[in-house]
Parts: structure tokens; C-alpha cells; sequence
């Protein structure tokens, strides 16, 4: 990966806003949408000024049915101006599938904790990181070299240990950085930390990146999550994960729930002077696409309930390209 092509996916100080909705959202769903609907899905996002996307995960589509497109996925984001499509890799099979496809982004995740890594992964976390190594040197060797990220996982608690030694996280970053990650995304699975945590801990891996961009992924668990962003994004992270609907789990951790709400995220990033160029009116009616998909999930969300404060103009709709 050259620097080149890092920058032009994510300008410095641009704030990303990440929808995670069709991978993290579709984890413990009972029903997902169809690959029409994905598409529907993606084109009022993208309408909406959204650009970068979590395409799904590259697992086996007997067990996950709701990824078996995949490829098609990743490659209707790629004929969009601008987008990104990002795809998980949780091992090396997986991620030389993701290479044949033009994904520019391939997402790897090492647990802070010894015991999610086995739940999630079946691997030690010394183990995880060798893999995160082994699709950095994959990488190399493809025709047109995306970007690797590193997300950790229960970076700021894990309902099986507790509380997590930030020193442990901090081990961790340095060593997937050193394997060859370009970005790094802090994750709060579980909905532990608060605003003082989270700023914490990415004034820290800010450091440790030393201009790389910096990324979290937080969930709701506890109702912090948009306070969590706030300060995450006050300390400097450009890369800001969230679902639409707030859809959302992670199936190794007991207790986790949904992800922040995206449209919810773009409002508070709105208010915070931040331009991503995200319209929310627009994402707030796009969920209808979301509902007519699937029914009987439930989606939450204070914007879609109450709607924007009257006279308070949405952000522009579309990010340049």
C-alpha cells in the first residue's frame, strides 16, 4: 500500500463516517436483505452522501448465508465515484478471496483479550496477529494492494474477563502496525468504556500511528456511544463506524448489542461543526428501504423518533469525488 493511495481514501483531517450496517448490522439479525436490497440500501446511502461502506465478511456462505454475496456487493460499490468498500478477512483463505475482488480495503481483528480472541476467532491473539501479518504479506503480492486495517476488538472491556489493561491494547497496536497495518480502529464491543476512556485511549494510538488514520468502532451497549464518539473524535479519529437503525452484535461477546446509530452519529458530527458530508434527512428516510428488508427487526434511533430541530439545515449531500 503506498501512502498515495492511503491519502486519497481518507484526506488527512477528513472525518469518515463508516455504515457498518450490512456487515456488523446483519450479525445477529433473524432476517437480511436480499442483494437487490443491498443495492437499494447502498444507492439512497450513497444519494445521501454517504462513502464509505462495510461491503460483509468473506466467511463461508453455508454458515453465513447473509454474506454469501459478497463479491457482487463489493463490486456495486466500486462502480460508484468514490466509494470505498471495506471487507472483513478474518484469516489468509479469506483474504485472498478479498483480493480478487477490488475491495480497497481489507479489515483484520485481533481481540484484547485471550478469551474473545478463542470465542471470535479460535486463535490466541499472538495467533490472530500472525494471521493479520501473513494478509499484510498477501497483500504485496496483489494486483492492486489495499489498504489493511486492524480493528481490536474489546479494546475497552470484554463481558467474559472485565476490564482490559490498556497496556495490553497498546502491546497489541504495535505489533499489528509493525506487521504492516496501515490504519488502526479501536473497538468498544461491549458498550464498556466512557468519554474519558475512549479519549484515553486514542490520544494514545493517535501517537502510536504517527499519521496514520486513526478509527472506533462503539457500541451502545450502556448508552455512551455517541458520547464515546464525541470525544473520540475530539481527540483526533477520522474513521467513525456506525449502523443504520443501530443494528448490530458481536456473536462472540455476551451481552453485546447494537452499534451507535449512523444517522444519529451524522447528527451529532453535525452539530459538532464537522462537514462529512453526510445529508441526514436523507438517511433518516432511507429507512424505510431498511424496514421493507427486514421486518420485524428492530431498529432504534432518536432522529428517526423526534427528527432534526426545526430550522437546523442538513449537512450537504455529497462529499467531493
Amino acid at each position: 500500500m503506498t501512502a498515495a493511495n492511503l491519502s486519497s481514501m481518507y484526506p488527512d483531517g477528513r472525518v469518515a463516517l463508516r455504515e457498518v450496517g450490512l456487515r456488523d448490522g446483519l450479525q445477529l439479525t433473524a432476517s437480511f436483505p436480499s442483494t437487490e436490497g443491498k443495492t437499494r440500501w447502498i444507492e439512497a446511502e450513497y444519494a445521501a452522501g454517504v462513502r464509505y461502506f462495510d461491503a460483509g465478511s468473506f466467511l463461508p456462505p453455508a454458515r453465513h448465508p447473509q454474506f454469501a454475496d459478497v463479491r457482487d456487493i463489493v463490486g456495486f460499490i466500486d462502480g460508484l465515484p468514490g466509494a470505498v468498500a471495506t471487507v472483513l478477512t478474518l484469516n489468509a483463505h479469506a483474504a485472498a478471496d478479498a483480493l480478487e475482488t477490488p475491495a480497497p480495503q481489507l479489515d483484520c481483528v485481533v481481540s484484547a483479550t485471550e478469551s474473545h480472541s478463542l470465542r471470535n476467532v479460535r486463535r490466541t491473539r499472538e495467533e490472530a496477529l500472525g494471521v493479520v501479518a501473513e494478509i499484510c504479506r498477501l497483500r504485496e503480492g496483489s494486483a492492486h494492494r489495499p489498504v489493511i486495517a486492524l480493528g481490536i476488538s474489546t479494546a475497552l472491556g470484554c463481558t467474559i474477563e472485565g476490564q482490559v489493561d490498556p497496556a495490553d491494547v497498546y502491546r497489541l497496536v504495535g505489533l499489528g502496525l509493525d506487521a504492516g497495518a496501515d490504519i488502526v480502529s479501536i473497538a468498544d464491543t461491549v458498550g464498556y468504556a466512557g468519554p474519558l476512556q475512549v479519549a484515553d485511549m486514542v490520544r494514545t494510538v493517535r501517537t502510536m500511528a504517527d499519521g496514520r488514520p486513526v478509527g472506533v468502532h462503539l457500541h451502545d451497549t450502556r448508552g455512551l456511544g455517541l458520547a464515546n464518539a464525541s470525544a473520540a473524535l475530539d481527540e483526533g479519529a477520522t474513521l467513525i463506524d456506525g449502523s443504520l437503525g443501530g443494528l448490530g452484535g458481536c456473536p462472540a461477546a455476551p451481552m453485546a448489542t447494537g452499534n451507535i446509530v449512523f444517522e444519529d452519529l451524522a447528527f451529532l458530527c453535525r452539530t459538532k461543526g464537522i462537514d462529512t458530508g453526510v445529508d441526514v434527512r436523507k438517511l433518516i428516510a432511507l429507512r424505510k428501504v431498511q424496514a421493507e428488508e427486514m421486518p420485524g427487526e428492530t431498529f432504534h434511533g432518536a432522529l428517526e423518533k423526534a427528527g432534526l430541530p426545526l430550522g437546523l439545515e442538513s449537512s450537504p449531500a455529497a462529499q467531493p469525488v
